[in-house]
């Protein structure tokens, strides 16, 4: 009797990143070329690793593992079946393990455990690789206990702020009102970043238990996801996840029998940058205009329609799941001093390994640029680094073996924000960088306070005229006492930080300001 041969189980990453680099048409080419040459295929569309250089990449379920190969194109498809691409053979493309990749062994990954290994909206492979065993173990919590285990955790805020989740969590849990929501902050809006879009695209289950477990531990019984226009494929995953938790009752009314209740709905913003403050958010949220908000009163205690709302980033919520599920202590093991946990950090700009390392707080610079990113894609020297989006400092290459923290980052004026870092060789023109930060300012203020608003046109014209060396002492220092009113009197982070690249450009690279006097070699400004 002949037995039933088993089906190859072939992944195919379905985010857009893969996408945008020809995944679409790779898995279809798979598809035509088994069916020809008569092998019976099982593909599934993972999400990406996170491994940008080597997308789109294929890997093939042997009993060694998954082997990878990439980067594929449709071109490739059939010379990779034809050298045993269904039992892992060599190939030029080959990668071998895919969990042996330096780039990708050498992480710690929790908040992106299952990224490119699961199937993102297949609910029951989400339960296999433990998904809602946080949730589980926070429906027999009392809500107090799960606020304190996120508190024990030392979680921050990932969106750039890093207040303590569970301080926020207990303010919201504590204020009155009848209606309390549960608001995550998608809207994206650093260059250079892009670790919330890869949770919505390849891991969605896992922010949607993670507001759940928010809702039932603040009181709350309805969410919102406010994402980004420009992520479509996030849009359609996250719907695709959200309509199976509530065809499985992880959403909706009486969750797993609990008596708890918690509703969750997608919602798209226009993409402005503004909205990615939390109260221009709400008020984008509520039908508004993104402006924004006086604070007090905070979200927590008037928030979204007036009522006490915990808003957070897509990583801080997605990393709720994980603490409840192996504890605060598991979590706070991993990371440095007061900052705990993990980041994921996301490499782009001119570098030769780009994409996102998990990595727990202390890894330093060096090694991430290094290490993980293999240096500048251009081979040249990095001169300089922008961490946590266009209102981040530029970082030299003296300060490359600082750890990664918080409290270390802020004493040097410097910040973590979101984890993105955008690298520059050393052909940036960083006086044309300085200027550029105070455009993107003008450009994207939302006009409410005057430091911001007039601040950064002010600001362009200051930096124009110290470059052409118009009375070069007397712009420096004007420039410097026009980022101190910014930074003292802008109503929100946009006008409050857009200074720090401006000021770190001044401190670190006087030498680009200083054209007029001197010839120098051409230099070219980077889209940050």
């Amino acid at each position: 009797m002949n037995a039933t041969k088993k089906a190859v189980t072939i992944y195919v990453p379905r985010d857009s990143t893969a996408v945008s680099l020809g995944a679409d048409e790779v898995a279809a080419a798979i598809t035509a070329e088994a069916a020809r040459i008569g092998i019976d295929v099982e593909l599934i569309r993972n999400s990406s690793r996170g491994m940008f250089w080597l997308e789109p990449l294929v890997e093939v379920a042997t009993d060694a593992g998954r082997i990878g190969y990439g980067p594929v194109q449709p071109e490739d498809v059939a010379s990779l079946f034809a050298t045993g691409l269904t039992h892992g053979g060599e190939h030029p493309l080959s990668l071998h393990l895919v969990e042996e990749i330096s780039y990708l062994k050498n992480q710690e990954r929790l908040t992106f455990a299952r990224a490119g290994i699961t199937d993102p909206v297949n609910l029951a492979d989400y339960r296999a690789h433990d998904g809602y065993k946080g949730l589980s173990n926070a429906l027999a919590m009392e809500p107090a206990a799960i606020i304190a285990a996120v508190t024990d955790s030392g979680l921050r805020g990932r969106g750039g702020a890093a207040f303590p989740a569970g301080i926020k969590w207990k303010t919201v849990s504590g204020a009155e009102g009848e209606q309390k929501y549960i608001v995550c902050n998608g809207d994206e809006g650093d260059s250079g970043t892009f670790a919330d879009r890869m949770v919505c695209e390849g891991d969605p289950f896992v922010l949607i238990e993670g507001m759940t477990i928010a809702g039932v531990a603040v009181g709350a019984t309805r969410g919102y996801i406010y994402l980004r226009c420009e992520y479509p494929y996030g849009e359609r995953a996250l719907n695709e996840a959200i309509k199976a938790a509530y065809a499985a009752n992880w959403l909706g009314a009486n969750i797993q029998g609990s008596g708890k209740h918690f509703d969750l709905e997608v919602r798209m913003g226009a993409g402005a940058y503004i909205c990615g403050e939390e109260t221009s958010l709400l008020e984008s949220l509520e039908g508004k205009r993104g402006m924004v908000r006086f604070k007090p009163p905070l979200p927590a205690i008037k928030g979204l329609f007036g009522c006490p709302t915990v808003i957070n980033n897509v990583i801080t919520l997605a990393s709720v799941p994980i603490i409840l599920d192996k504890g605060s202590e598991h979590y706070k093991n991993f990371g440095v001093g007061r900052s705990r946990g993990t980041l994921p950090v996301q490499l782009a700009g001119n570098i030769k390994h780009g994409g996102l390392v998990e990595k727990a707080f202390g890894v330093s610079l060096r090694d991430l640029l290094y290490t993980f990113g293999g240096g500048a894609l251009s081979g040249r020297p990095i001169r300089t680094v922008q961490v946590g989006g266009p209102l981040g400092a530029y970082i030299p290459d003296s300060q490359f073996d600082l750890p990664l923290d918080y409290e270390a980052y802020a004493k040097l004026n410097n910040m973590v924000g979101h984890g993105g870092i955008t690298v520059f060789d050393d052909t940036v023109d960083m006086a044309e960088q300085a200027r550029f930060s105070m455009e993107f300012c003008a450009t994207e203020s939302c006009g409410k306070c005057t430091p911001c608003r007039i601040g950064s046109t002010r600001g362009m014209e200051v930096i124009d005229r110290l470059v052409a060396g118009d009375q070069p002492v007397k712009q420096e220092a004007l420039l410097r006492d026009l980022c101190d009113t910014m930074l003292a009197g802008s109503l929100c982070a946009l006008g409050g930080m857009a200074p720090f690249p401006v000021l770190s450009a001044l401190n670190h690279f006087p030498e680009d300001f200083q054209k007029s006097s001197q010839q120098q070699t051409p230099r070219v400004r980077v889209a940050s």
